[in-house]
């Protein structure tokens, strides 16, 4: 047991790729939570293989480290927009949050849309200024702009005031200032957070109180939930009162909400977080954050309490709405089950449901289709990473393009928005502005960052974005940094016109050939190689005109006892592209699917033969 004022709740935070992982990599180093001579994985808190591939955290993770008797509870947030709701929610199991600010970018989308969070909630922030090592760094400014954001955000006086940093997350050290302190270790860190970060306002005296922030599954033990003990102590096989709450109005969740449910539980097993690891006690106390399982139907905003604490019930927890759907279908196609499991609809509900027990933001609508389920989320990138996560199960299965979820407001039509940031070279600022306005983006600000660099800011619909990642790379000549954030509902912008060509679709079954392949190039842009398996209705490549082509990628050249003038001509092949998964699902339209198996990423028409798409219309919606 620790004593309660010499806990410390943090949550780190920041935009995408600003080095919260690989700051926590360095304060666990210099805490030598490992022994000398053990083998230590870089980012050792992105513990997911997605989470290491793609270099972002997808799920907030809980750590511990000890500095000269304290107990230092970390956070790890996620930075990317798609998975902000995990934020929200581990902010309430904190006592103050360390904001990461990149000294070459400054704050970001995300950096604001997290910190206004904090600053809601009553916390106060510490600022680590990271990569103060790199050429371009410009620390000082960067602290200018962060406190330009926390007096814009409504920051109170107390808040503004906030202690700062600067040090270099990769190299492992941290200073107060950057012209006289060494640059070598982290104690300037430690001694920053035991000196600003209060203590849990925490009674050990008062009956057992807790609320449930964050979930966890195990399939032994079922749901298991996180938070932190705000009062009491709780034992293992010790009785207490779960109690259920729900917002009257759910869509809006604007502070009416009632009780749903009350029921006596005990919990089975208790864990708290050491180190990396979790470790199993049989008594906890007030401040610490823990994890409790034993209940079966455990929920984010449930009040854990002591009988006696009948009448005290905390508030729900605000869930971030969907905003993003698409169709989750048994794949029907001629390929279906050689590669991986040929799921049925059965099998694709309970996955779904199972990933639904933690990943809340996550809605399943059953709307009654004999071959599928509409499955919404917070982002494209949400989706395709449970996409991605059931394919490595050895699933396969289909999914339609991404919509966007509007909303009807006073007889208007709303839909989601975007906070855009976008930093290119100045030559490709034409293309740029072309892009986004024709995709309904409006033009915030531009900002000469006098490094080459021009920062520009949009406001954009989501489903302008849809499809335009691959075309930024393109346009950019892959020099272009965008980021973006979730910001808000705004009337509906108009009708959106992202991809202006057509498909190439196979007509027959088999294997492609180079002889044929060579012809077809001629036509457009390949995705597929010779000998590649093709089947009746699967795209193989992208048109150069408008509509729609039906070709045969099979065909071969006639044998015959002729010799012909060409015979000695070698076939030419241009690097066919690559449909990534993420690519596939940003190209496709309306009628077309992305086939996901373990091996392959296909795109097809949702109807195979040509003959009946023909009469289902040239542009068949799969709704």
């Amino acid at each position: 047991m620790h004593e309660v004022s010499k806990i410390r709740n943090l949550a780190i935070i920041a935009h995408i790729d600003h080095g919260k992982t690989t700051l926590i990599d360095s304060i666990f180093r210099a805490a030598k939570v490992f022994r000398e001579n053990a083998h230590v994985e870089e980012r050792v808190m992105d513990s997911n293989e997605l989470e290491r591939e793609r270099g972002i955290t997808i799920r907030s993770k809980h750590c511990t480290v000890e500095w000269k008797g304290y107990l230092i509870n970390l956070v790890d947030t996620p930075g990317h927009a798609d998975f902000s709701g995990e934020v929200e929610r581990v902010l309430s199991t904190v006592d103050s949050v360390l904001l990461l600010v990149d000294a070459n970018e400054g704050p970001m989308p995300q950096t604001r849309y997290v910190l206004k969070h904090a600053l809601e909630m009553g916390l106060k922030p510490l600022v680590f200024i990271n990569k103060a090592d790199r050429p371009n760094a410009d620390p000082d400014d960067t602290l200018d702009k962060t406190f330009d954001l926390f007096v814009e955000l409504g920051a109170s006086d107390e808040q503004t005031d906030f202690p700062v940093i600067y040090g270099s997350g990769l190299q492992g050290w941290a200073v107060n200032d950057l012209g006289s302190d060494p640059r070598e270790g982290m104690e300037a860190l430690f001694q920053m957070i035991i000196d600003h970060v209060p203590a849990p306002k925490a009674e050990l005296e008062a009956p057992f109180l807790m609320q449930v922030t964050t979930l966890a599954w195990n399939e032994y033990t079922g749901r298991i939930g996180c938070g932190k003990i705000l009062q009491g102590t709780l034992e293992k096989g010790q009785d207490f009162l779960r109690t259920s709450v729900r917002w009257l109005n759910p869509e809006k969740q604007d502070g009416n909400w009632e009780i749903s449910g009350q029921v006596m539980e005990r919990p089975s097993q208790i864990w708290v977080t050491r180190g990396l690891d979790r470790v199993e006690l049989e008594k906890v106390y007030a401040g610490d954050i823990v994890w409790i399982a034993g209940p079966k139907d455990i929920n984010i905003g449930d009040t854990f309490s002591d009988p006696q604490l009948e009448g005290r019930t905390l508030p729900p927890l605000s869930i971030e709405e969907p905003t993003v759907s698409m169709f989750f279908l048994v794949n029907n196609g001629p390929f279906s089950g050689q590669e991986g499991q040929a799921i049925t609809l059965r099998q694709l509900k309970a996955r779904i449901e199972r990933e639904m027990q933690v990943n809340v933001a996550l809605h399943m609508e059953d709307l009654g289709r004999p071959d599928g389920v509409k499955v919404s989320g917070r982002g494209e990138l949400h989706l395709a990473i449970l996409i991605e996560e059931m394919r490595r199960e050895g699933m396969e299965f289909c999914v339609s393009k991404p919509e966007v979820i509007t909303e009807l407001l006073d007889g208007k039509l709303y839909e989601p928005m975007e906070e855009v940031t976008i930093d290119i070279p100045e030559e490709f600022q034409g293309v740029v502005f072309e892009k986004l306005s024709r995709r309904r983006g409006r033009m915030v600000n531009i900002l000469n960052l006098n490094t080459g660099l021009l920062r520009l800011e949009f406001r954009i619909p989501t489903r302008g974005l849809i499809g335009y990642r691959g075309e930024f790379l393109t346009d950019t000549r892959g020099l272009g940094i965008m980021s973006s954030c979730f910001n808000g509902y705004g009337p509906w912008a108009g009708e959106i016109n992202a991809r202006n060509r057509g498909s190439m679709i196979s007509m027959e079954t088999g294997e492609a050939t180079g002889y044929q392949l060579e012809n077809l190039q001629q036509r457009g842009t390949l995705f597929i190689s010779p000998m590649d398996r093709v089947y009746e209705g699967m795209i193989v490549g992208e048109h150069s005109r408008p509509g729609d082509m039906v070709c045969n990628p099979t065909k071969k050249k006639q044998t015959t006892n002729h010799r012909a003038s060409t015979k000695d001509l070698g076939i030419k092949l241009d690097v066919p592209r690559t449909m990534t998964l993420e690519k596939a699902l940003e190209w496709i339209e309306t009628d077309e699917l992305v086939e996901v198996t373990p091996e392959s990423v296909r795109i097809r028409k949702a109807i195979l033969n040509d003959g009946e798409r023909k009469k289902a219309g040239s542009r068949y919606q799969y709704v």
